[in-house]
């Protein structure tokens, strides 16, 4: 998982030195590298607030932390021979973080995560990673799956693009199943693609609620190659997941949240979510809304049935030292 390899031939290693990292998508921006495809990069990625945070940071020194800018990218990586109405085709071979990572949310006045207004003050939590297994309070722990929240190819409009919103070619998607043996397809804007990643998460639930996963600062090695005229519009990928946190089907808790509005379905059910997170997991309203950013999976279970829709929040309960138990 972790360390998962597929292979061992490394074409060309990036550092996270500065002249190797930018802070948005700008198609003026030279090549740090430029290879061909079938060639293997292993990149080195900062953690997704650029150092900010540290193994010794509090909520105090995560309030403070500026997203102007975020999300220092790796790269960008020239493809020889891409053209726009390519596709860049990206396997993904391995990922190995460095042991240690974060998961906070910033004061509600920024307006930040799922609940800002729930949330005024910052919270956060430093994981240490452990092979497999991301450690959080009171026993729990979270299975690691790492993937890249951010993923991308050059915009064909010219200028600089803010890294946070996903984009037509990618970016901060935060797709948790782009792990270890995916292959991710990004539409080619530019010449030669101008390829980026970084923004490493060891964990994430669906959705990333508090607006980071496990961020994480971690290397990642890719193969590169080219699909001719491939014409896809946005991005699309393979995957064999893992689709819940352990990679089989297991028990779940699971918070309804039903509305006219899907972003307010989305918000019930993460709220009654970390209610129950609360009242019977015992922990703190803030360290439930971590959690539910790191491990907990929304799902769209009905978009049909007007006026309202269902959203569903999904909580595995193997990551409880005491799992098993009935919570109802």
């Amino acid at each position: 998982m972790a360390n998962q390899h597929h292979g061992h031939r490394v074409d060309y290693h990036l550092s996270d030195a500065d002249h190797n990292i930018h802070n948005a998508w700008d198609n003026s921006l030279e090549p740090v590298l430029t290879v061909e495809p079938g060639d293997v990069v292993r990149f080195e990625c900062r953690d997704a607030v650029d150092g900010q945070v540290t193994i010794e940071s509090g909520p105090e020194e995560f309030s403070n932390v500026s997203f102007d800018p975020v999300h220092p990218l790796t790269g960008p990586v020239a493809v020889e021979g891409a053209e726009p109405g390519d596709a860049l085709v990206v396997e993904l071979r391995s990922f190995q973080h460095k042991g240690w990572g974060y998961t906070g949310f910033l004061p509600g006045e920024m307006g930040l995560g799922l609940l800002p207004e729930e949330f005024p003050e910052a919270g956060v939590h430093i994981w240490d990673l452990e092979d497999d297994v991301g450690h959080f309070v009171n026993g729990i722990e979270v299975p690691l799956d790492p993937f890249p929240g951010t993923i991308g190819v050059a915009p064909a409009e010219s200028g600089e693009h803010d890294t946070l919103p996903p984009r037509r070619v990618g970016g901060n998607m935060d797709v948790k199943h782009m792990t270890a043996g995916s292959t991710v397809r990004l539409p080619v804007e530019v010449d030669d693609a101008l390829f980026s990643i970084g923004d490493c998460h060891a964990a994430q639930g669906d959705g990333e609620v508090s607006v980071t996963g496990i961020e994480a600062p971690m290397f990642v090695t890719a193969r590169f190659d080219l699909q001719k005229d491939a014409d896809i519009e946005q991005p699309q990928f393979e995957t064999d997941g893992p689709f819940t946190p352990t990679g089989r089907d297991e028990r779940m808790y699971g918070t309804t949240g039903i509305a006219d509005d899907l972003m307010e379905a989305a918000r019930l059910a993460v709220r009654h979510m970390i209610d129950h997170l609360h009242e019977k997991r015992d922990l703190t309203r803030g360290e439930a809304y971590i959690l539910c950013s790191a491990a907990v999976d929304l799902k769209i279970n009905e978009i049909v049935d007007a006026p309202n829709w269902v959203v569903s929040a999904y909580l595995p309960e193997s990551i409880f030292p005491d799992s098993g138990v009935d919570t109802i």
